[in-house]
């Protein structure tokens, strides 16, 4: 088997859990993966989820939206699970307490893999193991959660910040049969073939830049851009009065430009003359203004040079969601992904060599 994919919108966790194994079942499943509304309480849904597939590593999030092939949704349960022609072996381990004591959980999380793995991590061909990162969305722990792995191995890791459906009160993440906060699930994968992972974004880069001058790093707080009030500066950047920058924030993110490709900064909210963002950025930054473009084309364009996925685990950000909503898209960015097995969800932040917003990151698998 290589993998098998399904939904449910039942609204009783048991039911929904029930009609998800049910689909999936097979006999020589390497790994489930799942994304689930908060309208399902977290400890039930792990504990069920557990018990449907014993002794199968499976990890989860809560959402602010789910994907799935062919269709995007709210309020649901999506789940897959990979099968041995694409997974050899697969191990999950948990780093708790993400956001007070980062880099040693992570350590710890890693001692972990490697004693499940029988050799370090860290010695892990990385062109044959992916990792899967699913973290607290309301930690702000996500920049060193990433730092800490990217110390600790050459393993690309993909994933997305956990959501609750846009209420920004608490997410969870789920491994084996337990539902965390203030954590992250982190998944090692050994590829049976070549995998791919697909970072797609929707803007041009225009030829305006900020350099943060003055920042507030745990805070994700810029007070300075070019030694200028933040907010003076950003809408100067942006053509519009101060009065009115929010209202392109979703238009105008900024991007750290690294090869000629954007690693996007979305702008969450101004306070006095200091803009708060989703992403820290570092004091001394450069980053180019940026202009939105057609979510859709542009990742219809990133998945047709994808050859034959055999599944495909989605990290979406939920302002492209918001913003597909907004412009009656939805429709037609679920039909990309007809005829792809596919899962995934709107996340509060993108994972992939770093922390990201306004971007896809997937993780791609191939026979």
């Amino acid at each position: 088997m290589k993998s098998l994919h399904s939904f449910s919108l039942v609204p009783d966790t048991t039911a929904a859990v029930r009609e998800i194994a049910d689909r999936l079942a097979a006999p020589d499943i390497r790994l489930v993966v799942y994304f689930a509304s908060p309208r399902h309480n977290p400890q039930a849904l792990a504990a069920a989820m557990a018990a449907s597939f014993p002794g199968v590593p499976a990890l989860g999030c809560t959402t602010a939206g789910e994907l799935v092939s062919g269709r995007m949704l709210e309020h649901s349960l999506v789940a897959m699970a990979l099968g041995s022609e694409l997974v050899t072996r697969a191990h999950i381990a948990t780093v708790r307490h993400v956001a007070a004591d980062t880099s040693a959980e992570v350590a710890r999380a890693f001692a972990t893999l490697s004693d499940a793995f029988g050799a370090p991590v860290a010695d892990l061909d990385p062109a044959r193991f992916a990792g899967l990162v699913l973290a607290d969305g309301l930690s702000g722990a996500e920049e060193r959660l990433m730092d800490a792995i990217g110390n600790r191995t050459n393993i690309p890791f993909v994933g997305g910040s956990a959501g609750d459906d846009v209420k920004f009160e608490r997410t969870h993440v789920m491994s084996g049969a337990e539902a965390h906060s203030n954590a992250a699930v982190l998944a090692v994968i050994e590829t049976t073939a070549p995998f791919e992972i697909l970072k797609t974004q929707s803007f041009r880069i225009l030829p305006r830049t900020l350099v943060a001058t003055k920042v507030n790093e745990p805070r994700r707080q810029v007070l300075e851009f070019n030694g200028r009030p933040a907010v003076d500066a950003y809408a100067e950047a942006v053509g519009v009065p101060p009065a009115e920058l929010a209202r392109h924030f979703m238009s105008n993110p900024v991007g750290l430009i690294v090869d000629g490709e954007p690693f996007v900064r979305s702008p969450q909210r101004v306070e006095n003359q200091s803009v708060y963002f989703y992403c820290s950025i570092l004091e001394g930054t450069e980053l180019a203004v940026l202009q939105s473009t057609d979510i859709v084309a542009d990742t219809g364009a990133a998945l047709a040079k994808v050859k034959a996925p055999d599944a495909v685990i989605d990290f979406d950000c939920i302002l492209r969601t918001l913003e597909l909503r907004q412009k009656g898209q939805s429709n037609a960015y679920g039909a990309l992904f007809a005829g792809i097995p596919t899962i995934g969800f709107s996340t509060y932040g993108e994972e992939y060599i770093g922390h990201l917003n306004q971007t896809a990151t997937m993780l791609v698998l191939h026979s």
